[in-house]
């Protein structure tokens, strides 16, 4: 029994040192790919080239590009635990894309609305079975596909401004524990909560939605499981097949549009859940005082850090 509980300690400890190598073998690797990547801008910028795509698809999707990440968010908070005003520069950055990216797309709901009203009126006043908008080439769709297209409108506001409202402090929460602990204690939970939960969901819609979006842009239709070989293969028959279908005759047929929401939309919330780490961290070295600093919230937000409880 002893020497049964002694290889199994072993077994343990060989995994894990396996694990810190595989680690540490990746992370190394992503500074060369990135590197090779920035390099040959050609190899998957030049879209002409099907090969081109191909390597996007896959490289979108992979391995190689999660620790080029990982690597970077490392990178960057060990630089910022000796330099504050740098990291500072960070977390403004990423919230002031947040504000800037959902500032514009609130507008998508008032167009929303002025566009419902417009239907009613041209469908119920005046009889007519669609809308024709500008000049020269107009925009002439059935009513159906207009009143659909609203659907795109209400993406929009969910996709683009969910990093923007969680900013701006605007998201409910039920809050048991978080306002009656100090603040160092909140700023930690901060950070925990971005490790644990925002970086995983946002890793995991983005690997999702990467390929279910190029599956309804191109054909043949790439798999997560494709290695970078067969995708090669692929890539000589690969051409554009956006997808045009409707769920009604005469319906919106730019479905696609809501698969690039969806990886937008991941991409954001890990940009967000990085400047919550990085807030939560500089905000927990610099006491009480520092809550809120720099954060630029419109005269409607309520007061206190982005993980305070609104009321």
């Amino acid at each position: 029994m002893a020497d049964e509980g002694g290889v199994g300690v072993i077994d343990v400890l060989a995994a894990l040192a396996g694990g810190a190598v595989w680690l540490a073998q990746n992370i190394g690797m992503a500074f060369y790919n990135l590197a090779y990547a920035l390099w040959h801008p050609q190899l998957w910028l030049d879209w002409s080239n099907p090969e081109a795509i191909s390597r996007v698809v896959y490289y979108g999707g992979s391995s190689e590009l999660f620790f080029v990440l990982f690597s970077a968010f490392l990178v960057i908070t060990v630089i910022g635990i000796r330099a504050t005003g740098f990291l500072w520069g960070c977390v403004r950055t990423l919230e002031a894309v947040a504000n800037t990216v959902g500032r514009v797309a609130a507008w998508a709901g008032l167009i929303m609305v002025i566009q419902q009203i417009v239907i009613v009126f041209i469908q119920r006043v005046f009889a007519r079975p669609e809308i024709v908008l500008g000049f020269g080439i107009p925009l002439d769709f059935d009513i159906s596909w207009w009143a659909e297209e609203l659907k795109l409108y209400n993406a929009i506001v969910v996709a683009l401004c969910c990093t923007y409202t969680f900013t701006q402090g605007g998201h409910v929460r039920v809050d048991l524990i978080y306002a009656r602990v100090r603040h160092r204690t909140k700023k930690a939970i901060d950070m925990l909560g971005s490790l644990l939960f925002m970086m995983p969901m946002a890793v995991l819609i983005w690997f999702y939605g990467w390929f279910f979006m190029w599956r309804h842009l191109i054909t043949p239709n790439p798999s997560a499981s494709n290695s970078l070989e067969r995708l090669m293969l692929q890539s000589r028959a690969l051409r554009w097949n956006v997808e045009t279908i409707s769920f009604s005759p005469n319906g919106f047929n730019a479905y696609f549009l809501f698969k690039v929401l969806m990886v937008v939309f991941a991409g954001m919330i890990l940009l967000q859940a990085c400047a919550v780490f990085w807030r939560a961290w500089l905000e927990w070295r610099e006491g009480p005082d520092s809550a809120g600093k720099h954060l630029d919230r419109d005269l409607s937000g309520t007061a206190g850090t982005p993980g305070d409880a609104t009321q």
